[in-house]
C-alpha cells in the first residue's frame, strides 16, 4: 500500500482566492441565470470566461482513492477542478462536492462499499445484498436508518468542513458552490440494494418493490434536508456539475433505461415526483437510452432540466419534443449532438 500523502490546503485556497475575478464570476452566473429563466437570445447556450486564469502554484493530481481516505485530499481534489476551470477559461460555475460515489444512500441501509483498484481512478459503488429484495424487505421494520450510518456521517461532516473553509475567503464563499452529494434516484438506490432481483421483482413482486421504494424515497428526502441544513440551497436554482438548473435537486435515473414506459410509470415517476415536490423541483440525469420514457418524465411537476450523457443512444427528436419544446432545458449536451440538430433549439440547450 502506498504511503499516504499529506496535503497542506492553505496555499491552494490562497491561489484560488487570488485568481477568482469577482466581476467575471458574477457576470458568468448572470448569463447562466438568463439561460435558466429562458431569457437567452441565442439558439444555443455555451458561455466562456473572457480569459484563462492560470494557477500561480503547481496543483497536484489527487486520485479518487486518496480522496476517499483523507478529507484534505478530497478537498484539494475538488478545489482542483475549480482551478482547472479557471485555467482553461471554460464556462462552468465553480463548485465542489463530497465525492464519495453512488453508494452513499445504499450505505445508510447497510450495503457494503466496493472500492475500485487504485489504477482505475474510479469512484466506488455499493454491493447489492446477497439476498436481494428479501434483505431489503427486512429493512422495513427498522424504518428510516440513521443518517450518519455508512458513508452518511462522513459526507455530512465533510460538508460542514467545506462550508467552514469556504467561509474564510470572501471570493471562495461567494463563487464556489457546495452542491449536494450523489444520492442517485430512488430506483437507482433500489437497484444498488437488491441487484438483479429488481428486474424480476417489478413483475413478480410489485407490492414489495413499492414498499422498498417508499422507504428509500423517505430516506432520500430526510438526508437531503439534513444536507440543506449544512449547505442551505439558493431560493430557486442550484449548481450541479458546474451547471445551473432551476429547482434544488438533481435526480439520477440510470436504471430507468432498462425498464419499460409502463414500469417507469409505476416504479420511477411517483417516487421521483415526491423528491421534486419536496425540494422545489429540479433536474434529472440519465445515462444510456431514455427516449422511451422521456415523455412521461417531462410530465412530472417541477422537472425543469435534463442532462443526458449519451445522445447517440437516443432518438434526439423525441428528446427535443419532450424537453426543449416544453421549456425543459437540456444541460451539458455534447457539442456533436448540438451540431447535428437540424431544428430550432429555442435557447434551451447548453453545450460545452
Amino acid at each position: 500500500m502506498a504511503a499516504t500523502v499529506r496535503y497542506e490546503l492553505e496555499p491552494y485556497l490562497d491561489d484560488l482566492e487570488e485568481r477568482i475575478d469577482d466581476a467575471v464570476e458574477t457576470d458568468l452566473f448572470a448569463q447562466w441565470t438568463d439561460f435558466v429563466w429562458d431569457r437567452w437570445d441565442d439558439d444555443v447556450f455555451s458561455p466562456k470566461r473572457p480569459a484563462p486564469a492560470p494557477p500561480r502554484i503547481s496543483w497536484p493530481q489527487v486520485t479518487v482513492n486518496e480522496a476517499l481516505d483523507d478529507e484534505d485530499a478530497m478537498i484539494l481534489q475538488q478545489l482542483g477542478s475549480c482551478s482547472q476551470m479557471l485555467e482553461q477559461g471554460t464556462g462552468g460555475i465553480l463548485c465542489v462536492r463530497c465525492n464519495y460515489g453512488t453508494g452513499i444512500l445504499p450505505s445508510l441501509f447497510g450495503a457494503r462499499i466496493y472500492r475500485m483498484p487504485p489504477e482505475l481512478n474510479t469512484l466506488p459503488t455499493a454491493v447489492p445484498f446477497p439476498d436481494g429484495l428479501d434483505a431489503a424487505l427486512a429493512l422495513l421494520d427498522r424504518g428510516v436508518p440513521e443518517l450518519t450510518a455508512g458513508q452518511g456521517g462522513q459526507v455530512l461532516a465533510l460538508g460542514e468542513r467545506f462550508q467552514a473553509l469556504l467561509a474564510e475567503r470572501p471570493l471562495l464563499q461567494r463563487h464556489v458552490h457546495l452542491y449536494h452529494p450523489d444520492l442517485q434516484g430512488p430506483i437507482d438506490v433500489c437497484e444498488l440494494l437488491v441487484g438483479c432481483d429488481l428486474f424480476t421483482a417489478v413483475l413478480e413482486r410489485p407490492d414489495c418493490m413499492a414498499q422498498v421504494l417508499d422507504l428509500i424515497t423517505t430516506t432520500y428526502i430526510r438526508f437531503m434536508r439534513a444536507w440543506h441544513a449544512i449547505a442551505p440551497p439558493m431560493a430557486d436554482v442550484a449548481v450541479h456539475w458546474s451547471l445551473l438548473h432551476r429547482g434544488t435537486v438533481m435526480l439520477r435515473d440510470d436504471s430507468a433505461m432498462n425498464l419499460s414506459p409502463d414500469l417507469f410509470e409505476t416504479f420511477i415517476r411517483p417516487y421521483d415526483q415526491r423528491v421534486l415536490e419536496a425540494f422545489g423541483g429540479g433536474a434529472m440525469h440519465f445515462c444510456g437510452r431514455g427516449d422511451h420514457y422521456i415523455g412521461q418524465a417531462a410530465e412530472m411537476t417541477g422537472l425543469y432540466a435534463v442532462n443526458l450523457s449519451q445522445p447517440e443512444y437516443n432518438d434526439m427528436e423525441t428528446i427535443y419534443r419532450s424537453t426543449i419544446d416544453r421549456d425543459i432545458a437540456l444541460l451539458g449536451l455534447p457539442r456533436a449532438a448540438v451540431d447535428a440538430a437540424d431544428r430550432p433549439l429555442h435557447g434551451r440547450v447548453h453545450t460545452w
